[in-house]
Parts: C-alpha cells; structure tokens; sequence
C-alpha cells in the first residue's frame, strides 16, 4: 500500500487593526487556510498578556459578534478544522520578551496567562512573535520559554508555534534541535530583505539570491527565503515543521529602477492597494522567485518589490520539493480575492484543489 501524499499547510496572520479598514475575520479565505494567526496579544512585565486594542479585540461589533476575538472563534463553525492562534508580541510588541524568559517564575506566569487566554476564546494554540532573540543569552532563555509553554499548553491537544526571522544574526542564538522538539510549527518570515533600512533597494522576499560570487553581492541582496532555511535543516530542524512566509504586501523605492539602485524614499503597500495593472505587468524574476515593477510616472514609486501568483506558486513547488511544512501570509487580509489572490495560488500550488 502506498503512503498517501503529504498535506501542506496554507496558514494566515490576521492583525485586529485591519477590521478599521473594513476587514474583519469574515472575510478571509476561509476554503482555503487551515490556520488563523490572530495578531497580536502583548506581555506585561509581570508576564501576564494583555490586549493589544481591547474595544476592537472584545467590544466593536465585528461579524456579528462583540470583538474581533469572539468573531474569530465563529469562524471554526463554518470550518471546524481550522485551526486558530492567538500570536503574541510582533515588531513593535516584543520589548518585554527578554526580561519574562529570563525568570523561571515570569515564565510560569506567562505560559499559565496563555493557557488561560487560549481556553477562553476557544483557540487552539500560541504562537510567539519575539522580534527577535538577538544575544545567546536570549536564544537560550527563548528555549526556556518555549518549555514552559509546551508544559502549559501539552501537546497534541494545543499547538505551540513561532515565527524567526531568516537571519543568522537570531537564528545562530538558538538551540534549532531543542526547538524542532517544542514546536509544532516555525513560521520562517521570507520578507523584509531590503527596504528603508538598506542601502540599496531589492526584492523583499525573494526565495533564492541574486546570482553571482556573493562576495560582490551588496549584502542586502544576499538574504533569500532559502539561506534562511537552508540554515535551520542544517541545524537539524524538522523539515515538515517548516513553514515559509508570503508577504500580501510590497515595499516600494523612491528613484530607483532596478535592483541594486539607490533610492530616494520607501513605503510599504498591501498587496490589496497595488494598482491591478502592476500585478499584471509585474517582472519576475525566474533566478530569484520574485517580482518587480516600476513605477516610473511623475512622483511615482519607483521600483516596486512583492509577490505575484507566478512565484507564490514557485515557492509552492520549493515546499514541496524540500518537503517543507506549508506556507502563511501575512497578511490574509492584505490579499485580493479572484485570480491574482496570493493565499489561493499558494492553496492551489500546494495542491490542496
């Protein structure tokens, strides 16, 4: 008898802010996610969470229901096989992170707080978006966190996941093995390679680097969806736990025109605010998995770096081949529905049809 084929997951961050924007749970993609990342909660210092918007989380009327959080848990009645987390820290939230895992007992604190969390909006799991363990000290205490979680939250009744950046400035701070063990998923975010903090402009998110002696390389063009994790298989990640993040944004560069190029100013986009044409006329790129236009009107945004379908689907095809675990998005709101959508033509290359 032959083993049946593997099921790749197809998983999105959904962040309460954008239900302001007229995006609430209700208009995800349900038929074809698995999982919902639902950002962010917030630490305290004492380790307990916090909301991060409480009257969009737990009053503003959304779906039918009092709060984003409440309108997410209704979701599992339309779908109830999916899956639903409650993402803890992000960017701008992640401050309080090194001094709770540092604590035995701040830790105990935070990992009862989300187990008290998950059970009371009928969530599924915890997913921690610490930006990011940057020390060796940090990488050892995240470690620590995540055991205590995992002793709070016990498998396989709830899940445990984290989201890492490609980088090896983080990445090389933690025992990969011990996580691989913790964790039932690592979200590895493949974005934010080049943008207002490089020198130059570049794809954001490409799967593979430019070609060439890396050497003569400008180093915010060497980053790649694959070093990232290329580096965590080495280091003895589970592959199957593996899952490589979409950006359903772009991230634009004032003045320039190609890769490589100075620029002038850059902004940040969702994938739902580009002009239809550009995702039409998009350039992509076959070395690299990643798409491009440039916007060269008068006050325009110069070269335009996000994902397209076309190499959604190619880094489908790189999951399938490396026997990663699926991909996620962030965000599943920021995407378009109909046949430019980022989330279905990753369901769709994940064949998942």
């Amino acid at each position: 008898m032959s083993n049946p084929a593997p099921t790749f997951l197809n998983t999105v961050y959904y962040p309460s802010w954008r239900v302001y924007k007229g995006f609430p749970p209700s208009t995800l993609q349900l038929n074809c996610i698995d999982q919902v990342f639902y950002a962010f909660a917030r630490l305290n210092v004492d380790g307990t969470l916090k909301y991060l918007d409480e009257y969009a989380d737990l009053t503003k009327p959304v779906d039918g229901e009092t709060g984003c959080l409440r309108a997410l848990a209704k979701l599992k009645h339309q779908k109830p096989s999916l899956k639903t987390l409650i993402s803890i820290g992000g960017g701008s939230g992640s401050a309080e992170f090194p001094a709770v895992a540092a604590d035995p007992a701040l830790r105990a604190t935070f990992a009862n707080s989300c187990r008290q969390f998950v059970d009371e909006f009928a969530l599924d799991g915890v997913d921690i978006d610490w930006e990011h363990p940057e020390t060796p000290e940090a990488g050892s205490n995240f470690i620590l966190l995540l055991r205590a979680l995992r002793s709070a939250l016990p498998s396989p009744r709830y899940l445990l996941t984290t989201a890492l950046p490609v980088g090896e400035y983080c990445l090389k701070n933690i025992d990969i093995g011990a996580a691989g063990q913790l964790l039932d998923t690592l979200n590895l975010m493949g974005y934010d390679f080049n943008g207002p903090w490089t020198d130059v402009c570049g794809h954001h998110a490409q799967l593979l680097r430019q070609p060439g002696d890396e050497r003569a390389i400008h180093p915010g063009l060497r980053h790649s969806c694959h070093r990232g994790a290329s580096f965590l298989l080495a280091h003895g990640f589970p592959a199957r736990k593996l899952v490589l993040g979409v950006p359903a944004y772009a991230r634009s560069f004032t003045g320039a025109r190609g890769v490589g190029q100075p620029f002038s100013g850059a902004a940040e986009l969702d994938y739902n605010e580009l002009p239809p044409e550009w995702i039409r006329d998009a350039v992509v790129d076959e070395n690299v998995a990643a798409a491009s236009y440039v916007d060269s009107a008068p006050g325009g945004k110069g070269f335009v770096s996000f994902d397209v379908p076309r190499t959604v689907g190619m880094k489908a095809e790189y999951v399938k081949q490396m026997g990663l675990g699926g991909l996620f998005y962030w965000t599943g709101v920021g995407d378009v529905n109909g046949p430019d959508s980022l989330v279905r033509a990753g369901y769709e290359g994940l064949d998942r049809r």
